[in-house]
């Protein structure tokens, strides 16, 4: 099958393989990660180190012969006494063969295609040799791993002295020469420009010097990705953090599939031509998937714009018609789902009844149930915040509901240990964070640390089975509900009891929605890590229903969360679906 036909007659599939990419940021609405695109890419490569990307011209000086004259070349110029006689070259076995190749092609090793330079494959310099040798803008400059990684040669400020560089001469990299990253992320590839500054590599990269008229470097950007990180001796370095390039003798001795120079350049021109048009693909579904987005977005306003419930069902029942074209990523489920607790907190998911105890008369109850328990000394009296300004109320309330601070209907608010307790890996207590809290749960993962009784007993809070805890650190607003777990509680968790008389599924869904997050996102601190404080939580205000509305609400809010996790559900079956045909096709291609 030709890549070309491979690609356009199986473009649906191509552009509709994806999967969710991991949550991160404010409201972590999930992205697509096109997956079936990214597997297109991977087959091009594949096909190409395999010499099934182009066809093979008879024409072509064949590899094996290529090499040999090379070697004849290198054995001339050892007796003019030019060049140092190089180490005999093991045998490639034919195990060492993982695939077969075309005619034309041969296995080959890197001493085989670089320079006629004893410093043509060089690792940086290890150990104290660059240390305290640094100027700005002045000697000779120190290329790092973010040259290869960003593929800029003109970015970073390490120079070192021309004294310096002479000792380090053996590591200097000079215009056309490849320089690959080394550690943590290692196997980026970057050709050195010839207007690049003079100067050296440092120990995260490696530098090798090819015989361009034996293998390109353009040909080397491709193989090294394709080839080179998915042998056995390099795969493991894939995609993981704080990882190390294997050494040099190693590399040396990695057979690899090697074509015609010509082919070579075939080759690299296929690729360019190849990955353009999956660039383009990439783009236009990318285009289409934020044109849907904004599609659905702009649908589900209508919902929370809505006058009243009889409006809301009207709106609703034209949006029900179109499920199956709206609803096909998991960010419009998402974004239905907070619609859903948006119109919930918004009092327009169910209808009102009059009949229902209005919520002015449900928060005079709670005045009275605090001012008896403080009386009793079971809680300390509050400090009176100030009454809900005007700005504060961000939508107008139906009849019978009430705007309330959360510190009206706590008994207590307050937040975990500020520091780090002793932990005993034997304990029978649990150390737990903002982190631990998930979907109104408690969750006790792998690594959470343990502390023994005395300590339990050292930070302990008044935690009940009226407590709700919420993640005030980092991530803002998981929250869970405290079930006589054995734990000790950190700080980037926040604790409250919240009154007998309130429903603590609907305070969770509060919280859970996007008028929580957004007001918790205004009113936090810190940059990189948001940080909520507890006086920001005792002031948030709450659109408070009658507690039979709760009720009401709550068993809505489960009804159609059902709804949204079997859409989500079909959804993942068919994106499994989809890439299984993408793996498919990839098989077919390289068998």
């Amino acid at each position: 099958m030709a890549i070309e036909s491979l690609i356009t007659d199986h473009l649906d599939l191509w552009t509709a393989a994806a999967r969710p990419k991991s949550r991160a940021g404010r409201g972590g609405n999930s992205k697509l990660e096109l997956t079936g695109i990214k597997k297109l890419r991977e087959l091009i490569l594949e096909l190409a180190v395999r010499g099934k990307l182009v066809p093979q011209d008879p024409s072509d000086e064949p590899a094996p012969v290529l090499l040999e004259r090379i070697t004849a070349e290198k054995a001339q110029l050892v007796k003019e006494g030019k060049i140092k006689k190089p180490k005999a070259l093991p045998e490639i076995s034919e195990e060492d063969k993982p695939f077969a190749l075309p005619e034309g092609w041969a296995w080959a090793v890197m001493p085989q295609v670089v320079k006629n330079d004893k410093y043509a494959i060089k690792r940086g310099p290890f150990g104290s040799s660059l240390q305290k040798s640094f100027f700005v803008r002045q000697g000779y400059k120190v290329y790092e791993q973010q040259h290869a990684i960003n593929n800029d040669f003109y970015c970073g400020e390490y120079y070192i002295s021309d004294n310096k560089f002479e000792e380090l001469k053996a590591f200097e990299v000079k215009p056309f020469d490849l320089i690959i990253s080394c550690s943590g992320t290692v196997g980026k590839v970057a050709v050195a420009p010839l207007d690049m500054e003079p100067g050296i590599i440092n120990q995260a990269l490696l530098k090798i010097s090819l015989n361009t008229l034996a293998l390109t470097n353009e040909y080397f950007k491709v193989l090294f990705p394709a080839y080179f990180m998915k042998t056995e001796t390099l795969s493991e370095l894939q995609g993981t953090a704080q990882k190390n390039m294997v050494s040099v003798d190693v590399l040396k001795n990695e057979p690899f599939p090697y074509p015609p120079i010509d082919e070579q350049h075939r080759i690299v021109a296929k690729v360019d031509e190849l990955m353009a048009l999956c660039d383009q693909l990439e783009q236009r579904s990318e285009s289409q998937l934020a044109a849907h987005q904004a599609l659905v977005e702009t649908l589900l306003a209508t919902l929370t714009d809505s006058a009243d419930v009889d409006e809301l069902a009207q709106n609703w029942a034209r949006l029900s018609t179109h499920f199956d074209t709206l609803f096909t990523t998991e960010a419009s489920i998402d974004a239905l789902k907070q619609t859903i607790l948006q119109l919930a907190v918004m009092g327009k998911l169910v209808p009102q009844d009059p009949t229902d105890e209005p919520a002015s008369a449900l928060l005079a109850r709670i005045a009275a149930e605090k001012a008896r328990l403080v009386k009793e000394k079971k809680i300390k009296a509050q400090k009176l915040l100030p009454p809900i300004a005007e700005d504060e109320k961000p939508f107008s309330l139906p009849q019978g509901w009430e705007w309330v601070r959360l510190q009206q209907v706590v008994t207590i608010l307050g937040d975990g240990l500020h520091g780090t307790p002793n932990y005993d890996s034997n304990g029978e207590y649990f150390f737990v964070n903002g982190n631990n809290l998930e979907n109104g749960r408690i969750l006790i993962k792998p690594d959470t640390k343990r502390v023994n009784k005395s300590e339990f007993e050292k930070y302990q809070k008044p935690l009940t089975d009226r407590t709700i805890l919420v993640s005030i650190n980092g991530t803002l607003g998981k929250v869970g509900f405290y079930s006589d777990e054995k734990i000790v509680l950190g700080k980037s968790a926040c604790y409250f009891n919240l009154s007998e008389l309130l429903s603590k599924p609907y305070i969770k869904r509060v919280i859970e929605s996007s008028y929580f997050v957004d007001y918790a996102f205004s009113k936090a601190t810190g940059s990189t890590i948001k940080n909520l404080g507890l006086k920001a939580m005792n002031e948030f205000s709450i659109a408070l229903p009658p507690v039979e509305e709760m009720n009401r609400i709550v068993a809505k809010i489960d009804q159609l969360m059902a709804i949204c996790d079997q859409l989500k559900a079909s959804l993942q079956t068919s994106q499994q679906t989809q890439l299984a045909l993408a793996e498919s096709l990839v098989e077919e291609a390289l068998s």
